[in-house]
């Protein structure tokens, strides 16, 4: 009998229970930094309140909304890039010579262009 494969990946308390206190650390981390630099720096520059921790910290997540989102490319990797370097090195590896040539020098011109 032939076994269909899963491709789930098992999922592990332990390492969830690991990434969550991360996350959680992190976001003390983050929220004590901005909560601490905001009051430091800008009541005495501009004459506004200070905040509290957790308006630190919603301000942290309504930015990272506005500006970045939250896709983490550091932890995780470039997301849609993931896997382009395999392809590339298997695309050259089958070109011919003649393929090579042709494509160094186009890839020139389009950096010259740049």
């Amino acid at each position: 009998m032939n076994r269909i494969p899963i491709f789930r990946k098992k999922i592990r308390p332990l390492k969830v229970m690991v990434m969550l206190s991360m996350a959680a650390l992190f976001l003390a981390a983050v929220g004590g930094l901005i909560m601490f630099l905001w009051n430091y720096t800008l009541p005495h520059l501009i004459g506004v309140r200070s905040i509290s921790f957790w308006q630190a910290v919603a301000l942290f997540v309504l930015l990272r909304l506005l500006v970045g989102g939250f896709r983490w490319r550091a932890f995780g990797g470039g997301g849609r890039h993931r896997g382009r370097g395999r392809y590339w090195k298997e695309k050259w590896m089958n070109m011919s010579e003649e393929e090579r040539t042709h494509f160094k020098n186009r890839w020139k011109e389009y950096c010259k262009r740049q």
